[in-house]
């Protein structure tokens, strides 16, 4: 005999449906379907399923290129992940490929694009140098990107064009793969 007060549920008043008579959401005719090798880039988005962010990807791509071909403005809001996961070179070519027309970045974005240009990494371990206080302390990061953000204010410059013309005129480990200053060279905000 169970010690529990609950008994088991009864499913004596349950109603079942057929499945076929449920149908589905989700149909096979919606699968993706396997790359074929030497289709491109629309091969590609022409393999992906057509549920959920399959057709939410598709419908992205599809207002970037209407937006580019109406010679629209294309702004990218973006976040320090999007910078520390390296996606940096991405973004810098479809910039060039008037892809994007501006970007509205964070300070976290704007510190690890920063440091990957002076260093050629980022990312501190936040775990370990949290307890003691260290975290967010480099020297450089701080010093550097103050000197470069009050620069630019007595000339009228906002932050990202003051970043990235202080970067423009630095010794860098990894300039190539500094959004900031690879927008800032491209004239793009």
């Amino acid at each position: 005999m169970s010690r529990y007060r609950q008994r088991p549920l009864d499913f004596a008043g349950l109603r079942t449906v057929g499945l076929r008579e449920r149908g589905g959401k989700v149909k096979i005719a919606d699968f993706a379907s396997a790359y074929r090798k030497g289709s491109g880039v629309a091969g590609l988005l022409d393999s992906l399923p057509h549920i959920l962010a399959g057709d939410s990807f598709r419908a992205v791509v599809e207002a970037l290129a209407a937006a580019r071909s109406a010679k629209r403005a294309i702004i990218w809001g973006l976040g320090g992940h999007v910078i520390k996961c390296g996606l940096a070179p991405v973004l810098i070519d479809l910039m060039r490929q008037g892809y994007a027309t501006c970007f509205a970045m964070n300070g976290s974005g704007s510190i690890h694009d920063f440091e990957i240009a002076l260093a050629g990494h980022t990312s501190e371990d936040v775990e370990a140098v949290l307890p003691d206080g260290r975290f967010g302390s480099a020297e450089e990061t701080g010093r550097e990107m103050n000197r470069a953000i009050a620069a630019g204010d007595a000339e009228g410059l906002g932050m990202g064009e003051a970043l990235g013309k202080w970067l423009d005129g630095a010794e860098l480990a990894a300039g190539e793969q500094s959004l900031l200053l690879q927008a800032y060279r491209n004239g793009t905000p």
